[in-house]
């Protein structure tokens, strides 16, 4: 699915904010495509998470925002990898791999596609989902972000009997900024399961 445009020079106001991760939203909508990263509140060892965040922090310092792409390649080679290859190690409950836990997450993930927002493609790991969103209207990421963990959290925990965190509190948005960027991350979608190593019954996929 090929972007009309690049948002790299479309000269839109794009904001930067970041907790530990970061999050990236327009304020206009320009049909900006996100890729999106969310995943189970227990997937990264609390000891792991705790040593790449205080890295993360002192990197930061020094690059201030707005981030050019070889900022975003540095961010990427120095923490975005290594956040991926832990997600993709599958630690945790491993709840997304229960097929009628991944069910209701499929569910809300799709229920409102084509109507608040276009899927262009996703896929549900053990312990993360990502997906390549692009919200309609005047729908925002956040909010559509907000409805679909928060739906979902709560269908997963009582079919496992479970209170409390089921997603962790953040997630990783990224506005889309180029047709090479898009092909990437469809690349990424499809080879995301077997380069983990995943059996076709772990991990759902969906591309348009």
């Amino acid at each position: 699915m090929p972007l009309e445009r690049d948002l790299v020079g479309f000269g839109a106001d794009i904001h930067i904010s970041r907790r530990n991760l970061p999050h990236w939203t327009i304020s206009t909508n320009t049909g900006a495509v996100y890729w999106i990263t969310f995943r189970l509140a227990d997937s990264i060892p609390q000891k792991t998470l705790r040593a790449w965040r205080n890295n993360f922090n002192v990197w930061k310092q020094t690059h201030p925002p707005p981030w050019d792409a070889a900022v975003w390649a540095e961010y990427d080679e120095r923490f975005g990898n290594h956040y991926e290859a832990w997600l993709d190690q599958g630690n945790g409950s491993r709840a997304l791999a229960k097929s009628h836990v991944r069910d209701v997450v499929i569910s809300c993930l799709t229920r409102f596609a084509g109507e608040r927002f276009l899927l262009h493609a996703a896929v549900i790991m053990p312990t993360h989902v990502h997906a390549l969103m692009q919200p309609l209207q005047h729908h925002t990421i956040t909010a559509l972000l907000k409805g679909i963990k928060g739906a979902s959290a709560r269908l997963a925990n009582q079919l496992l009997g479970a209170t409390g965190s089921f997603w962790h509190d953040e997630s990783y948005d990224h506005i889309v900024r180029s047709n090479e960027q898009l092909a990437y991350y469809f690349r990424y979608v499809a080879d995301n399961p077997r380069k983990a190593g995943l059996s076709s019954d772990e991990y759902w996929l969906y591309k348009k």
